[in-house]
């Protein structure tokens, strides 16, 4: 019986689940033939206000990137009080 052949069986017994799990995954996703970096045509959803006059499709694009900006803000704003929670949490562990 020799001691190499043993523990190396032990360990495939133990890892050949995970192993194969990986394997499986790896073979379905390079079975996928979609393209990743094809990204998102929001021109067909907008399309609807390029009939509006010039005037009113600057005031919707600025309605737009004000919503964007104010979302970032709110973000932003979100993750720092959690920054000064935890960090005033810790402080006081």
């Amino acid at each position: 019986m020799d001691i190499k052949g043993v523990i190396r069986g032990f360990f495939d017994k133990i890892f050949e689940p995970p192993i194969s799990f990986l394997e499986l995954a790896i073979d379905k996703l390079q079975e996928v033939q979609l393209v990743t970096a094809q990204g998102l045509n929001i021109g067909s959803y907008f399309s609807v206000f390029g009939d509006l006059p010039e005037a009113w499709q600057m005031v919707v694009s600025s309605v737009l990137l004000s919503t964007v900006l104010l979302g970032t803000l709110l973000i932003f704003r979100s993750i720092m009080r959690m920054y000064f929670a935890v960090k005033e949490g810790v402080k006081w562990w």
